[in-house]
């Protein structure tokens, strides 16, 4: 059983909704962040990077850090940027990228449910990752930015409810300088929703591993400071929004070597011959999974792996980023650890083939064109509680934080918890 919970959100009034809004803390550098909030005053991007608004040379992992995130969320409340909806609600959250929508709702969910893997997660988390964003999260007080999850939704009824709640007038609504369109709604009956949830044994993180791993931290450290801890805190829950899979959508994660391998053009094609069957004019893209598009000296191929020798019945051995793995990556072009060797670099499907294509020409190496992981294989290693390989998928469009933010309680946990 999934219990979702409304919260009072802090969120901006609707016309400064579009200036509030900005994308994850993770899909952007220091340096973007700093030049994408140039002439913003109001962008949360001083909330989500607050380092921007700091010298240039200090570590975006410094105290000084998250207390200037926190300055910076209490200036936005202070001068109305931000305001505190006076009563617990749910939320809908639309998004509109390239004719394709996908309806969210926004709620609160337990870290409890994470803790237990009603809360399915797919992903490897970074120490590091995880320390930064518990240290965010008890410096503000706040959930900050939503985890992305996803439920399977039998008979589309949960889709039905959160249709039926769009014909009333948003609470914002605005077009983002990337041609995103982003709405908002408050639900106006949250039990149809905690009913309908409550059928659910499980969701999914689609993207926010690090965000829900931090949440689970604050948590556990809030609680440990709060002699009359409860259970019913909101720092036991963290905010989310949670879509039904038919509406999503994963975009590829290509991968580019930086170099051969030590292998010439000619030794390497003979080796790739032996991982598969290479098709000498190929497209920039694959035709579907089990192949793999490859660009070397100025050209796409395409190899194909043996669907005799693809195990159907393995969750992650099946999938076409770990075949490139084993097959290809390892034993020809000695990358053995794709997380940490500086090789072999992820390119995110939204950057497109020719970006791909073009980086792999400039280096002399070897780009690599994926077919987008498919959210059954994402759903089939969470409920095998496996772990995908790193960088399998990319979500897009991705959720705008600023736009609702979750409040917990401000107790004496340490901030380096």
């Amino acid at each position: 059983m999934i219990h979702i919970h409304p919260f009072p959100a802090l969120r901006p009034p609707g016309n400064l909704a579009a200036a509030v809004a900005c994308v994850p803390y993770d899909v952007i550098s220091t340096e973007e962040a700093r030049a994408a909030a140039a002439g913003k005053p109001h962008s949360f991007l001083r909330v989500v990077r607050s380092e921007i608004d700091l010298d240039p040379g200090v570590s975006p992992y410094d105290g000084a850090v998250y207390r200037s995130a926190d300055e910076a969320l209490q200036a936005m409340l202070r001068d109305g940027v931000l305001q505190r909806e006076a009563a617990p609600s749910l939320y809908l959250y639309r998004q509109v990228m390239d004719g394709r929508a996908q309806l969210g709702l926004v709620a609160c969910v337990e870290v409890a449910q994470y803790r237990s893997g009603e809360i399915r997660r797919h992903e490897k988390t970074r120490p590091d990752k995880e320390d930064d964003r518990t240290r965010h999260l008890l410096a503000t007080a706040c959930h900050a930015e939503p985890v992305f999850l996803c439920l399977e939704d039998e008979g589309d009824r949960i889709a039905a409810l959160m249709a039926a709640e769009t014909s009333t007038r948003p609470i914002f609504h605005f077009v983002a300088d990337d041609g995103v369109t982003h709405t908002g709604w408050k639900v106006g009956d949250p039990a149809p929703f905690i009913a309908a949830f409550a059928g659910l044994d499980r969701l999914y993180i689609a993207d926010g591993h690090h965000r829900s791993a931090g949440a689970e931290r604050a948590a556990t450290a809030s609680a440990e400071a709060n002699p009359h801890h409860r259970g019913d805190e909101a720092y036991t829950r963290f905010l989310a929004v949670i879509f039904p899979k038919a509406q999503l959508a994963i975009l590829p994660y290509h991968r580019l070597v930086r170099d051969l391998g030590g292998l010439d053009e000619a030794l390497l094609l003979s080796r790739l011959a032996e991982a598969g069957s290479i098709r000498e004019e190929g497209a920039d893209a694959p035709s579907g999974p089990g192949e793999v598009a490859f660009r070397v000296g100025g050209r796409w191929r395409t190899l194909r792996f043996d669907p005799a020798t693809i195990p159907a019945d393995d969750p992650i051995g099946r999938l076409d980023v770990s075949l490139l793995q084993e097959r290809v990556l390892s034993p020809i072009l000695g990358i053995e650890d794709p997380r940490r060797d500086p090789r072999i670099e992820f390119i995110g499907g939204i950057r497109g083939t020719a970006a791909l294509a073009a980086a792999a020409d400039a280096c002399g190496g070897i780009a690599f064109s994926m077919h987008p992981t498919a959210l059954d294989e994402l759903i089939a290693v969470a409920d095998a509680e496996r772990i995908m390989p790193p960088k399998s998928t990319w979500f897009e469009p991705k959720l705008r934080s600023g736009l609702f933010i979750h409040e917990f309680e401000r107790l004496p946990a340490p901030v380096e918890a």
